[in-house]
């Protein structure tokens, strides 16, 4: 009975402080959507609201959705998934004003952002009021990592402002590999708390209303930060980009919407292209481009294919060497679409190569973002 009353009342002391708010960040590929669809999935009495790009890419399981409308999944285990569209403000109120109480409040950034703006918005005087920022949980892919490789003020500023640093897919890697990781992590944050994941599985107290997050440091000594953790780049820079394009950075990392990334892609370098086509590829021609000619500089990569061989409807990832590609159903018309995002790619070569993957000769039509 006693705990009972203990819980019900840190409920009405969290209630008081505003709904707890966790920022998941992590480089692109790293697991972030696989630890969203973790956390929704594993709720016991707990009501968390997830805010992403697209809910459509969780893959939430058709048993637990109660309804669904234009921006807005709801879970039978009182979880919902709401999409960010625009304006991340706009998509926070829309959930804090909701009859239904919930517990905790979790957004997702893309793979390429600086989580800061994004934790900065939740410190305005906006969402001051309803929300308390608990913390920021980097997702770093253990298979995938090395700075060296990035050379991203955005990977850098995802470890420095980290609260809890994942270091996932330690299945992929050996104990040493694993350790001189860690050792790199605590060269950049020194003292990081980091916990090792398989495919994104930790328990979800110890990522949730953890209190972690120190708001003070920030307001105080926001420009300290910046210039101790990214003396050899220039972050200064990076940080008004990121802060003039914050909404727009929670949650867009597709290509139907680079034209609001590429400024923060320009930042490291990176360059997205995307790539469509009417005519089917050939799977022979696809495996030859992926085993032979895909540059080492190409970080990630999805896209819906179709494949001359195949009726399916195919989804393909890929991160660093591995890729999946699973089969879905067609819901419209076949066509490919093919997103690839890298640093200093050769954008001309690389829509060719693609364009002979072909079966047929055909019109098709390639953009690059970020030029």
């Amino acid at each position: 009975m006693t705990s009972a009353v203990t819980s019900e009342s840190h409920v009405m002391e969290a209630t008081k402080q505003g709904l707890p708010v966790t920022i998941i960040t992590g480089f692109l590929g790293s697991g972030k959507t696989t630890l969203l669809n973790h956390i929704l999935t594993n709720q016991q009495g707990v009501k968390t609201a997830v805010l992403v790009n697209e809910f459509g890419e969780i893959g939430i399981d058709n048993e637990l959705i109660v309804s669904t409308d234009d921006n807005m999944v709801e879970l039978s285990n009182g979880c919902i998934c709401c999409t960010i569209n625009n304006d991340l403000v706009d998509a926070v109120y829309q959930v804090v004003e909701r009859e239904q109480k919930l517990d905790y409040l979790v957004v997702e950034t893309t793979g390429l952002a600086d989580p800061l703006p994004v934790a900065m918005t939740f410190l305005g005087s906006e969402l001051r009021d309803l929300t308390r920022l608990d913390s920021i949980v980097t997702v770093v892919d253990a298979a995938n990592y090395s700075l060296d490789l990035f050379n991203s003020q955005a990977a850098f500023s995802q470890i420095t402002y980290g609260d809890v640093i994942l270091l996932n897919k330690t299945d992929l890697v050996d104990e040493a590999a694993l350790n001189s990781l860690e050792k790199k992590i605590n060269d950049i944050k020194e003292g990081a708390r980091i916990i090792r994941t398989k495919n994104s599985q930790v328990p979800l107290p110890l990522i949730l209303s953890v209190g972690l997050f120190e708001s003070d440091k920030y307001f105080d000594a926001e420009t300290d930060e910046h210039d101790h953790h990214h003396h050899d780049h220039d972050h200064s820079t990076c940080e008004h980009e990121h802060h003039d394009h914050e909404h727009s950075t929670c949650g867009h990392d597709h290509h139907d919407h680079d034209h609001h990334h590429s400024d923060h892609l320009e930042n490291d370098g990176f360059t997205s292209i995307s790539f469509q086509s009417d005519q089917p590829f050939s799977i022979r021609k696809f495996q030859y481009f992926l085993d032979n000619q895909l540059p080492t500089n190409v970080f990630r990569a999805k896209g819906i294919m179709w494949f001359e061989e195949s009726p399916q409807r195919h989804i393909f990832h890929l991160c660093g060497k591995r890729f999946t590609i699973d089969d879905d159903q067609w819901k419209g018309e076949k066509k490919n679409q093919l997103v690839l995002i890298g640093q200093n790619l050769d954008q001309e070569t690389l829509l060719q190569q693609l364009e002979n993957c072909l079966c047929l000769p055909s019109v098709s039509k390639g953009k690059g973002f970020g030029k």
